[in-house]
């Protein structure tokens, strides 16, 4: 049943203009499109309420809708005390955005939790999240936190000791499978109470390693000779080790009604590998 799940495109990664995105992304069948909203021209900073309101009469008169605000401030996310004031304060200006575009959803990426909660990261991150939370019940949203840096049960128990409800997850199920080697289905029903919006995304594992070690290869721009390719490649949808129909099929069963969003980061083609996954998902739906 199509109602089930709406379908949704990063649209970044059409790498358009952006009246010229979101026409692409209606023409693709998409419901709603994720955006970007850290640098360039989606950044809160570089918006006047006349830029957001002509930004969103050209959402609007493509049919679609906001799915969600990508606020992924890089680095080592909110590992790092020092850099969380600032990180935070940003955080607060892209989820005022994110109401005002008509979305409850902010996803980040918050850095790898680690197994240790008596460490003084867990303590760090924790304390973050709880700014987040609050700042999302302030504007009515919810800060998504990405999967993959972590397996999905230490993620859970994190979430269950804020104290707070404004963080949830943003399902990615090739991050699971490429980095941490998680069964994206376990994952669905362990963080079946915070699952706001998923990534669709696949992918394969080439090479275990410790997914800290990837994460802080992205962090910081490169860590001598490993190459990312070494270690996992990403794949069309259809193509990885996600197995899309017990996948959704998880989701519907939790009762997940949200959007499918479409990831791709690689490959030569993206408007072609975007509308093969809308019709791939279309066709798993």
């Amino acid at each position: 049943n199509m109602t089930d799940f709406k379908i949704g495109i990063i649209s970044d990664w059409l790498k358009l203009p952006f009246a010229e995105a979101m026409r692409t992304c209606r023409e693709l069948g998409a419901d709603g499109v994720q955006i970007y909203a850290v640098e360039g021209e989606m950044d809160p900073d570089n918006l006047t309420a006349a830029d957001i309101a002509e930004k969103r009469r050209i959402i609007d008169g493509n049919g679609l809708e906001v799915s969600a605000l990508c606020g992924d401030l890089g680095g080592h996310g909110f590992c790092i005390a020092e850099e969380n004031g600032r990180k935070i304060e940003k955080s607060k200006r892209i989820a005022e955005l994110a109401a005002k575009l008509g979305t409850g959803i902010v996803t980040t990426h918050i850095g790898v939790i680690p197994a240790d909660d008596k460490c003084e990261r867990y303590a760090v991150l924790a304390e973050a999240c709880e700014s987040l939370a609050e700042i999302g019940r302030e504007n009515g949203v919810k800060f998504a936190v990405e999967t993959g840096p972590e397996p999905a049960e230490r993620l859970k128990i994190f979430l269950d000791a804020l104290k707070s409800p404004g963080v949830a997850v943003n399902l990615d199920p090739a991050n699971l499978v490429m980095v941490t080697d998680d069964d994206p289905v376990k994952a669905v029903y362990t963080l079946k109470d915070y699952i706001v919006h998923t990534h669709a995304k696949d992918g394969i594992m080439l090479k275990k390693t410790d997914p800290q070690k990837i994460y802080d290869f992205f962090a910081e721009g490169g860590i001598g000779d490993m190459r990312m390719s070494d270690y996992f490649l990403e794949t069309p949808l259809g193509r990885g080790n996600v197995d899309f129909g017990a996948y959704l099929a998880a989701l519907k069963s939790i009762g997940f009604n949200g959007y499918l969003t479409i990831e791709r980061e690689l490959g030569a083609d993206p408007l072609n590998d975007i509308r093969l996954a809308v019709d791939f998902l279309r066709s798993e739906i």
